[in-house]
């Protein structure tokens, strides 16, 4: 016998079902993202956004569709993270607005909530682009309208059934829609990431068993949580093979591909981790193995060797557990502090600023800006990290800089939901934006006049992000394969290679022109003074007419921050 209604107990068993499955189901769909950098996030923001509200649905004294509707609509917006979050946040809120004065959701009811949903979202979305979750939401809400007109008595469970059936095909057309999914042949993973939502939720409702408990994780309040594991989850004995073994072959004998191959395989038989390069008489060679001595000997047999370095990686884990130890409590002291001294005294103008980086927090202090919300591309901050940022800050006006075009979706969020001071969103996608932004903030100038000229120069900014590519793909008409340093512009992939200062040097290559003077380079964690010192002193010979900055960022990920105004 099929159900006709949903009542509140099952409406809020349908979503705990959705977020569960969309929380199993996220680092696949992390996996998604586009660009092969090591920050795809959209099935974390998306899943902490709706874990924020799943933990206020159990919270719930009184079940009723009215305090569940509230739970739903209010912690999705306060938790939302990244724009797939506030987009997933959005399509919530307006579907509660439809189910909250209702005792029971029949299929009219349940057509007309996905509709308000869609027409929420879209709304929020300052310049809206198909081929993303939003036309997966409109494409499954057309779809329960056009079921009702062709059949007004159509059944709940042919409803849910037809709606999951016609999101998955919008789902697969998205790579058409948007010819850069289809180059790098994915589909959105926002779009994905709703469609599981719905088919938990489709789960619920036809009786499976269904896993209803959410955890209360420390994701639901103060800065981001990684989804990479940490080191210190990682015990040294964990770790099968000890040495990270890397040099490059100077060929003297013939090397064919049939001795490519059998290299390899005895590299396989020693190790694991394995990279093995060839270009003309040269072979790159990177193993992890419990004896360097044997890759050695075999490798000597092809030629002599070159840039031999051989690390302890057990050894290493133990610095690095207490790196992170170290980090942690620094990360943990700064999220419950304001970037300097709160006043008691009201002021004019305030700043609030996302940064990732000891380097670059400093920079910002320096600046004068008042709170800086960790975060950046691998931990976007949520809502409510804005909204409690907001509140540290006593001052009339305060602007906001994201820092992240993936935040500030986020940040306008909480700009809708504070009344008593007046938000001003700059919005900048990267990190030398936002300080580009703070540097032409002029006291004497009214709010509205320094965000006009900070918006104004903001855009000279242009931006390359060196990063390295974690699987093989074909973007930007560039094959990368995993392991590739590749350096990321503001729109593009501007350059692939094998070695991070040539790559940075090509980055900045596409990045000059005539109207150029200055070149700031931001190196981060994993790039010591030394090196960057190699890269500047490289690029004066190359630009002597053009001021070159270099500054310590402390940035992880990224090996460098490199803009050019």
């Amino acid at each position: 016998m099929s159900i006709n209604t949903i009542d509140a107990s099952l409406c809020a068993r349908m979503f705990l079902a959705g977020a569960q499955n969309l929380e199993s189901k996220k680092e696949w769909i992390n996996e998604l993202n586009v660009f092969p950098v090591p920050d795809g996030d959209t099935g974390t923001n998306m899943t902490l956004t709706i874990m924020s509200a799943a933990r206020e649905v159990v919270a719930l004294e009184t079940l009723t569709m009215e305090t569940f509707a509230k739970a739903v609509s209010s912690g999705s917006l306060r938790g939302a993270r990244g724009n797939s979050g506030v987009i997933l946040s959005q399509l919530l809120r307006g579907f509660t607005k439809v189910i909250k004065e209702e005792r029971e959701i029949n299929a009219a009811t349940l057509a007309a909530a996905f509709q308000k949903a869609v027409e929420t979202a879209y709304k929020a979305v300052m310049k809206p682009k198909e081929g993303t979750i939003l036309t997966v939401a409109r494409g499954a809400a057309d779809r329960a309208v056009e079921l009702l007109e062709e059949n007004p008595d159509t059944t709940l469970d042919v409803l849910i059934s037809e709606v999951i059936k016609r999101a998955e095909e919008v789902l697969n057309r998205t790579p058409e829609m948007l010819p850069v999914l289809k180059e790098a042949g994915v589909v959105d993973s926002g779009g994905q990431g709703l469609l599981q939502v719905l088919k938990g939720a489709a789960d619920a409702f036809a009786g499976k068993e269904v896993n209803y408990l959410i955890e209360d994780t420390k994701a639901q309040s103060g800065a981001p949580v990684a989804s990479s594991t940490q080191s210190s989850e990682i015990s040294t004995a964990d770790i099968k093979f000890g040495y990270c073994t890397e040099f490059i072959i100077m060929l003297e004998k013939e090397y064919t591909e049939n001795t490519e191959l059998d290299f390899k395989a005895f590299l396989e038989s020693i190790g694991d981790s394995i990279v093995v390069v060839s270009d003309d008489d040269i072979v790159k060679v990177h193993v992890h193995t419990n004896d360097p001595g044997l890759a050695i000997q075999r490798a000597l047999t092809y030629g002599s060797l070159t840039k031999m370095k051989i690390d302890n990686m057990r050894e290493e884990h133990q610095e690095k557990v207490i790196k992170e130890a170290e980090k942690q409590a620094a990360a943990d002291t700064a999220r419950t502090a304001p970037a300097k001294a709160e006043s008691t005294q009201r002021k004019a103008t305030g700043f609030i600023s996302v940064s990732i980086g000891e380097g670059i927090a400093d920079i910002f202090r320096d600046l004068g800006v008042d709170y800086l919300i960790e975060g950046g591309q691998t931990m976007n901050p949520s809502t409510e990290d804005m909204l409690n940022a907001i509140e540290k800050v006593n001052a009339d006006n305060i602007f906001i800089l994201p820092n992240n075009k993936n935040i500030i979706l986020a940040a306008n969020q909480a700009k809708e939901l504070t009344e008593d001071k007046n938000i001003i969103v700059i919005p900048t996608k990267t990190i030398p934006q936002g300080i580009t932004a703070v540097i032409n903030y002029v006291p004497e100038k009214s709010a509205e006049e320094n965000a006009a000229v900070m918006e104004e120069e903001i855009a000279r900014v242009k931006t390359g992000q060196l990063t390295y590519a974690v699987r093989d793909t074909h973007i930007d008409d560039k094959t990368i394969h995993a392991g590739d340093i590749m350096g990321v512009g503001d729109h593009a992939i501007l350059s692939v290679g094998k070695e991070i200062n040539a790559v940075a040097l090509d980055t900045v290559a596409q990045m000059v022109d005539d109207d150029t003077e200055l070149i700031s380079i931001y190196y981060g964690e994993d790039i010591g003074e030394e090196e960057a010192q190699v890269l500047r002193d490289k690029l004066e010979e190359q630009y002597g007419d053009f001021d070159i900055e270099l500054n310590f960022g402390g940035q992880p990920i990224y090996y460098y921050i490199i803009s050019a105004e």
